[in-house]
């Protein structure tokens, strides 16, 4: 009965779908062009599973013969499933087609499509483990409340949860807060959106994975092996929701269900479970996936679900903005002696002392101690503290060092929470996550303007300067070792990382000080010392004790890479870069486009379109993906040149860059407002423009010798 039901539905949604694309078609002509926005890959689920990419509806058309094909019928659990896979591309093809003319179907709270930009956003928390798992929650829950405390479980628990169907309107009923910063994702009602986190999924195979589009046993192998997802699907389950379940257990993701009328249990695959309450332990137990609990005595949730929320101004209690008022973080080391465990100290008036809305100053100084902890993870613990405030459900903060802003929302405020429990979020984290060089941890608040004022000119920056000066002269040349970083193998499994003082990694979030760090915390764990004392060629930044590393990092997937080239032997990536950097023939430079930016390049392809051709931890010659930070940094393309090669960039990112980059020209080639010279799309996207204006500007990379 099941099989059958499964077949059933199938065959709905196929004459369903058949129907639409002959409409279409109808309407609009079999030459009309299709594609979801901001993705390289068209349709991507399709495309993935066949090799095929569908541009227009008449391949639209011709694509349903294909899924035709996989609906067998021969009643054996495979032929269901297999089914299943067919209902999805279904349900992709019924999506594509609102999309039609670049109209964008779905309103507020609903995304629908998620952008490639998106998904290799998400690749460092699914990697680091700040997202555990995805859950995608789809019907109506027995209620509006139990709906709403099954997505507070998972949300607590730092658990990406997408929404289809009823629940998106229960949420709503309640009140209850949805959006991607909260992660907490409503896809659409109609049960076809649910092809939205299926491509997601998809998406993260070809990004990550290189898996080759058209091998649907390695794609189903990597959804099943490296993405963490279940379904949650509330009664009553129709034929077409079991015919799309199937298909997510065919992608190796289990089906837990309070549906208990004409469905069978598979083992391991389509699990029952009554109780809603119940169900977020048995999806983490029936997709394997394990929770590390750290306590933090607080009167709110904390979780990195939490780490995007935005806190209005409308919605604030009291905001602490150290661009208005003295503020600022610090982390100072100390000796053991001088430091008390867990102590939290208050030193000014608590947020209950402050006017609803006022802008106040605040200063907070963690003070750690002990027998391996080393000056230079100071700032390596303060970058974190942007991470772990954020964490705190109804905390916003933005900035870092001296010039740092934090609101705390109205809702987090009645809650309880004041300014003592920061200091408990700051202390927990900086205990557990750095355990093995931090003995003892201390905490001091302080509110008073004064005291802000006077610690931040007397103890704040002179320790930043004093950290400034010392990364000035941290180069490549003058450390006796790298370090590999290969946390995103868990999705990239041949990338590897070469970290160097002047070359972070490419996601932007791993310095060779974090790297060093990771080392020292961790010694068996991803960060690995890499020597260099082999020199091949120091102008491409090639070494025989480097290739070694990468070889052996990357199990045997590459044996040769250089740190400062494009065109030789280039680093890998996995996907989860800030931006990347491809070769520009005509103006014989580089442009380089941002994850945020999503309009078209002189190359003629968008960003997605540029990363589908650099991911998945492959060497592309002429193509790089790198962290932001990279852009202004004496390495950059040193063996082709260097910075001068650079042409076009989005303009948000020049502007983000300008300053160091600026710098950074005038000390190694004396020009003054380097990025005056740069384009960008206020000035051209296409190639001959762009050349018009370089020539106009005299742009050194057109007299500079041929790249190709």
């Amino acid at each position: 009965m099941l099989i059958n039901r499964i077949f059933n539905g199938n065959d709905a949604v196929y004459g369903l779908t058949e129907g639409a694309v002959d409409n279409a078609i109808a309407q609009y002509g079999a030459d009309k062009a299709i594609s979801f926005p901001n993705t390289a890959y068209c349709l991507p689920c399709y495309y993935a599973v066949t090799g095929v990419k569908v541009k227009t509806l008449g391949e639209l058309k011709e694509a349903l013969g294909v899924v035709k094909s996989l609906m067998t019928r021969n009643h054996e659990l495979d032929d269901a499933l297999m089914s299943g896979v067919a209902t999805a591309l279904c349900a992709e093809f019924i999506e594509v087609l609102k999309f039609i003319d670049g109209a964008n179907p779905y309103e507020e709270p609903c995304y629908g499509h998620l952008s490639d930009a998106i998904i290799r956003e998400l690749g460092v928390p699914l990697v680091t483990g700040d997202i555990p798992g995805v859950a995608v929650i789809l019907g109506s829950a027995p209620t509006a409340q139990e709906g709403v405390n099954l997505i507070k479980s998972y949300q607590a628990q730092g658990i990406l949860v997408t929404l289809v169907g009823g629940i998106i309107d229960q949420c709503e009923e309640v009140g209850f807060k949805t959006g991607y910063g909260l992660r907490v994702v409503p896809l659409g009602k109609d049960v076809t959106s649910v092809i939205h986190v299926v491509s997601v999924a998809i998406r993260a195979a070809l990004i990550f994975g290189n898996v080759t589009p058209g091998d649907a046993g390695a794609l189903l192998a990597y959804t099943s092996q490296r993405v963490p997802a279940f379904v949650n699907a509330f009664k009553p389950i129709d034929d077409v929701i079991l015919a799309a379940g199937a298909g997510a257990i065919k992608l190796g993701f289990p089906v837990i269900s309070n549906e208990t009328e004409n469905i069978a249990e598979v083992p391991g695959a389509l699990i029952q479970q009554l109780d809603t309450a119940a169900m977020n332990a048995t999806s983490l137990e029936a997709r394997g996936i394990k929770i590390k609990v750290t306590k933090i005595d607080i009167p709110v949730a904390f979780a990195s679900a939490f780490e995007g929320e935005i806190v209005r101004r409308g919605d604030m209690q009291v905001e602490f903005d150290g661009s208005r008022v003295d503020c600022f973080e610090l982390v100072k080391s100390r000796d053991l002696s001088e430091v008390e465990d867990h102590k939290i100290e208050l030193i000014g008036p608590d947020f209950d002392e402050f006017e609803v809305g006022s802008k106040h100053s605040i200063g907070y100084v963690v003070e750690v101690a002990g027998k391996s902890m080393q000056p230079d993870f100071e700032p390596v613990f303060e970058r974190k503290f942007h991470s772990y405030i954020n964490c705190i459900e109804g905390i916003m903060h933005t900035g870092q060092r001296d010039m740092i802003r934090i609101r705390v929302s109205k809702e987090t405020f009645n809650a309880g929470f004041r300014a003592k429990h920061l200091g408990e979020v700051l202390y927990a984290k900086i205990k557990n996550e750095f355990e093995a060089v931090v003995d003892k941890c201390q905490v001091k608040i302080y509110t008073n303007p004064e005291d802000c004022t006077k610690l931040r000119h007397e103890l704040a920056i002179p320790a930043f300067d004093q950290r400034d000066e010392r990364l000035e002269t941290l180069t490549d040349e003058s450390v006796d070792v790298y370090y590999s970083c290969i946390m995103c193998q868990a999705f990239s499994p041949s990338h590897v990382c070469v970290v160097t003082p002047e070359r972070l990694g490419l996601c932007g979030a791993v310095s060779w000080l974090d790297a060093k760090a990771t080392n020292e915390l961790d010694p068996a764990g991803p960060c690995q010392v890499i020597t260099k004392e082999r020199v091949i060629d120091e102008s491409l930044g090639a070494y025989e004790d480097v290739n070694e590393a990468v070889e052996n990092f990357s199990h045997g997937a590459l044996n040769k890479v250089t740190l400062y080239s494009i065109m030789q032997d280039p680093m890998t990536s996995c996907g989860c870069f800030e931006c990347i950097c491809g070769i520009e023939p005509f103006s014989n430079g580089v442009i380089i486009a941002n994850r945020e930016y999503s309009g078209m390049t002189p190359l003629g392809m968008t960003f997605p379109e540029l990363a589908s051709m650099t991911g998945g931890g492959v060497q592309t010659p002429g193509f790089m993906g790198h962290g932001k930070h990279f852009i202004a940094s004496k390495k950059f393309m040193k063996a082709e040149g260097g910075i001068e090669r650079i042409v076009w960039m989005p303009k948000e990112l020049k502007d983000t860059v300008a300053e160091r980059l600026n710098a950074t020209a005038k000390e190694l080639y004396g020009i003054e407002n380097f990025t005056d010279m740069i384009g960008d799309e206020t000035i051209a996207t296409d190639p001959e423009t762009l050349v018009t204006f370089l020539t106009e500007k005299g742009h050194p990379a057109l007299s500079m010798e041929p790249m190709m």
